[in-house]
């Protein structure tokens, strides 16, 4: 499922913070399967900021590839992925 996803949340120099979490809420809830990059010069690497972002934001890591990592969670209103 998420191969076809676009990245829609990016990490970079300055690594995850308070406005990086919120987009990341954010989007785990509308989407509930999101994708993530991190940027050249961030101190991260996709797996460091995928385990950060799933601590933070009650989520389960899907994968880690290179750069780029997918994270998911269910939506509390409107739950339409169930992953098994």
């Amino acid at each position: 499922m998420a191969n076809t996803l676009d990245t829609i949340l990016y990490i970079g120099k300055d690594g995850i913070g308070e406005n990086t979490l919120r987009e990341c809420e954010d989007a785990l809830e509308a989407r509930e399967l999101i994708k993530g990059c991190v940027q050249q010069g961030c101190p991260l690497e996709a797996r460091e900021a995928l385990q950060e972002l799933c601590e933070k934001t009650h989520a389960e890591p899907i994968q880690h590839i290179g750069r780029r990592f997918v994270l998911y969670r269910p939506s509390r209103e409107n739950p339409k992925i169930v992953v098994e």
